[in-house]
C-alpha cells in the first residue's frame, strides 16, 4: 500500500505528466503548429501518461524514502522514465498511428517528453531530500554545543559515506571541515560538497587554520603501516583520531561504515585484504554438513561465521564450554534463521560420545579446532594436554574414516614448528597423525598451521590490556621476544582457502608476514590507551616462562615447500625422520596416550621426543605433569 507521502508523489505525477506531454509539442511545434497537432497530443497524452504510472509503480518509485534519496534513486528514476517512454512510443509508431492516420507524428516527441518527465517526476522528489538537508543545517546550527570540526582521511567511497553519515545526524556533532588524501590527483576537488585539502603531511597546518579537533581515518583497505604514520601525525598534532572498521568487518554486515571507533591494536597490524577464491570456498562448503570442534572458540567461532555465510545444508557446533558454544549458535540464528545448526556439548576426548554425534549428524566435513593452546600452563599438565590435543584428534580421525568423512582440517600452530614445549609438541604429533590418516585413506585431510591470532582468549593482547586497565604494569617474558600475529577473520579466510586447495596429506603454511616483537605491542597498547610509558604504565620483565621461545618458526628443517595458487598459503610435506612408518607411528601414540592414562610426566616427555625428535623438552617443572 502507498504511504501518505508516496500517494502524494502519485498525484503530483498525475498532474504534471500530462503537461510535460503538452510542453514536448510546445517545445518542437509553435503555437500555429500546435492548433493543428490538437489530435496528437490528445493521443500521447492519453497513451503515455498511463503507461508511465505503471512503470513507476513498477520500478517502486510510490515505495521509496525520498528524503534520504541519492544518485541510485536518481537513477532509478531515469531507468522507469525510459522504460515508460521507450514503451510508449513502441505502441504509437506500432499500432496507433498506422491505425489513426496520425502517419506525420514528430518522432522526436517521446524523447522530448522522456526529458521532461525526467525533471517533473525528479524535481519534486528531490525537493523533498534538499529540504532534509536544509532541515539537518538548521538542527545543527541549533545545537547547545558548537558542533566539533573533524578532517576526514580518505577521500573515496568510505570518506564520502562518513561525510553522509555526519550531515544526516546532527546528533554526531561533527562538521566536516575538509578530506585528506596521499593521492594529488584528488587535491583540490569537491566530494559533497567538502573540498579535498591535502595529504596527511599537512594535518598539522590544517588543524592551526581551522581549529580541527579529530580526525576521522576512512580508510578500511589501508595497511596497518598507513595507519600508524596517520596516528603518529596526530599525535604530533595534538589531535586524537578515530577510524573506521576494517574492510571484513563492513563486508561481513557485523559493522557499518558509519561506526567510528578508537583506532586499535588490529588497525596497526591490519595488512593488505586478504584475496580469497569465493567460488571455490563457497562450492566446498555449500549444501555439506559441516562440523567444527572447538566452535565457541576464538578460532572456531570465527570458523562458525564465516563457513554459515557458504550456505552448509548444516552446521553442527561441538564443543565443551555450554555458554560459548550456546553463544555462537544464537549469533548465527539471528543472522541466518533459515541455517540449520545443531549444538553439541562433547569432549574430544571421549570415543563413545563422539560417536553419537557422527551417527546422529553424519557430517561430510570437519574442522578441529579444539585444543589446549596455553604453553606455560600445558607443562605443568601434560596428562591433559596429550588426551585432548592428540587423543582427542585420534577419535576424531578414526570416526571421520570411518564415516567417511569428505574433508577433514586440523587447525595448527607455528609452535608446532622445532616445539620446545608440550602443547607445540602435541601439536606437531596431530599434525602427523592428520598425515597419516590421509596417506592411508587416500582422503583429503589436511592441517593448516598459523601464529598468533589478535583477540583471541587467553592472548597475550587481553591479557595487556586487562594490565593496562589496572594501572599496570604490562609484563612481559623478555625484551627481544617476537611473534607472528594476524586478525582472527583473515586467519580464517586462510584456513578455509586452504582447505579448499587441499588434496591430502598436505600441511599448509599461512603466510603471517613480519614478526612483531612484543615490547613494540605493549608500548603501542599503551599509548592507543592514552596512557604514557613510564609515566602511568611501566613495562616488566619476568623472564621467559616454561616451554616458550624467543622466536617462533613456521617451517621445520627438511621439509619440502611447494607453492599454492594462493600468494598467501603454501605446503609441505613430511621432513625426514619426523613421522616415520604409519604402523609406528600409532604404536607410538598409543603408547603416549597410555602414558598420559598413568600420569608420568617424564615418560610423556620422552614418548613425545621420540615421536617428534626436534622437540627440545625444557626441565621437568617440580610438579608431575600428571592430571591433578
Amino acid at each position: 500500500m502507498l504511504t501518505l507521502r508516496n500517494r502524494h508523489f502519485f498525484f503530483i505525477d498525475l498532474a504534471l505528466l500530462p503537461v510535460a506531454a503538452v510542453m514536448s509539442f510546445a517545445l518542437r511545434l509553435d503555437a500555429a503548429g500546435m492548433q493543428n497537432w490538437s489530435a496528437a497530443i490528445l493521443v500521447w497524452t492519453v497513451l503515455s501518461v498511463p503507461i508511465k504510472l505503471l512503470v513507476f509503480y513498477w520500478f517502486g518509485l510510490y515505495r521509496q524514502f525520498w528524503r534520504y534519496a541519492s544518485v541510485d534513486e536518481l537513477v532509478l528514476i531515469a531507468l522507469a522514465t525510459a522504460i515508460g517512454e521507450i514503451v510508449a512510443a513502441a505502441l504509437l509508431f506500432a499500432v496507433i498511428v498506422p491505425l489513426s492516420g496520425l502517419a506525420s507524428f514528430p518522432r522526436s516527441i517521446p524523447f522530448i517528453d522522456g526529458l521532461l518527465t525526467l525533471l517533473v517526476v525528479g524535481g519534486p522528489r528531490f525537493a523533498v531530500r534538499l529540504a532534509e538537508q536544509r532541515r539537518a543545517r538548521e538542527r545543527r546550527h541549533g545545537r547547545l554545543e558548537p558542533e566539533k570540526p573533524v578532517l576526514v582521511m580518505g577521500a573515496g567511497s568510505a570518506g564520502a559515506m562518513i561525510v553522509k553519515e555526519m550531515r544526516a545526524n546532527p546528533q554526531l556533532g561533527l562538521e566536516p571541515v575538509g578530506f585528506l588524501d596521499d593521492d594529488s590527483g584528488k587535491h583540490g576537488f569537491r566530494i559533497s560538497g567538502v573540498p579535498v585539502l591535502g595529504s596527511s603531511k599537512e594535518i598539522p597546518d590544517l588543524v592551526d587554520k581551522h581549529g580541527v579537533a579529530e580526525v576521522i581515518i576512512a580508510m578500511p583497505t589501508a595497511p596497518g603501516s598507513a595507519i600508524r604514520e596517520i596516528l603518529t601525525i596526530c599525535s604530533e598534532a595534538g589531535i586524537p583520531a578515530r577510524t573506521i572498521p576494517g574492510l571484513y568487518d563492513i563486508l561481513s554486515g557485523q559493522v557499518s561504515v558509519g561506526q567510528l571507533r578508537n583506532v586499535d591494536i588490529e588497525d596497526l597490524l591490519r595488512r593488505d585484504p586478504v584475496q580469497t577464491d569465493v567460488t571455490a570456498v563457497s562450492e566446498m562448503l555449500h549444501g555439506c554438513k559441516v562440523m567444527v570442534t572447538g566452535a565457541g572458540g576464538s578460532i572456531g567461532s570465527e570458523l562458525c561465521r564465516q563457513i554459515s555465510r557458504c550456505r552448509p545444508e548444516s552446521l553442527i557446533l561441538v564443543g565443551h564450554g555450554e555458554n560459548s558454544v550456546f553463544a555462537i549458535a544464537n549469533e548465527l540464528r539471528w543472522q541466518l534463521p533459515d541455517l540449520s545448526i545443531e549444538q553439541v556439548i562433547a569432549d574430544v576426548r571421549d570415543l563413545d560420545r563422539l560417536g553419537q554425534v557422527f551417527d546422529a549428524f553424519e557430517p561430510d566435513t570437519v574442522f578441529h579446532a579444539a585444543a589446549h593452546k596455553h604453553v606455560p600452563l600445558m607443562e605443568s599438565n601434560i596428562a591433559d594436554a596429550v588426551t585432548n590435543n592428540v587423543k582427542g584428534t585420534v577419535n576424531l580421525l578414526q570416526l571421520a574414516e570411518a564415516h567417511q568423512v569428505r574433508r577433514f582440517v586440523f587447525i595448527s600452530t607455528d609452535k608446532a614448528v622445532n616445539p620446545s614445549s608440550v602443547m607445540g609438541a602435541t601439536k606437531r604429533v596431530a599434525e602427523l597423525l592428520v598425515q597419516e590418516s590421509a596417506s592411508r585413506s587416500g582422503l583429503p585431510y589436511v592441517a593448516v598451521r598459523f601464529g598468533n591470532v589478535l583477540g583471541s582468549s587467553g592472548s597475550v593482547v587481553p591479557l595487556f590490556r586487562e594490565q593496562i586497565s589496572r594501572g599496570g604494569p604490562v609484563t612481559i617474558t623478555h625484551p627481544e621476544v617476537c611473534r607472528y600475529f594476524m586478525t582472527i577473520p583473515e586467519a580464517v579466510q586462510l584456513v578455509l582457502q586452504a582447505a579448499a586447495l587441499g588434496e591430502g596429506s598436505e600441511v599448509f603454511v599461512l603466510d603471517m608476514g613480519a614478526p612483531i616483537r612484543i615490547e613494540d605491542l605493549a608500548k603501542d597498547l599503551i599509548e592507543l590507551s592514552g596512557f604514557e610509558l613510564g609515566r602511568d604504565v611501566d613495562i616488566v620483565y619476568t623472564g621467559l616462562r616454561p616451554g616458550e621461545k624467543m622466536f617462533e618458526e613456521l617451517t621445520i628443517s627438511g621439509e619440502e615447500y611447494v607453492a599454492t595458487r594462493h600468494e598467501k598459503i603454501v605446503k609441505t610435506r613430511n621432513g625426514a625422520g619426523s613421522a616415520g612408518e604409519s604402523s609406528v607411528l600409532r604404536n607410538s601414540v598409543d603408547e603416549l596416550i597410555m602414558l598420559a592414562g598413568a600420569g608420568n610426566a617424564s615418560e610423556m616427555r620422552r614418548k613425545l621426543k621420540e615421536i617428534v625428535p626436534e622437540y627440545s623438552a625444557d626441565p621437568e617443572p617440580g610438579a608431575e605433569g600428571g592430571r591433578p
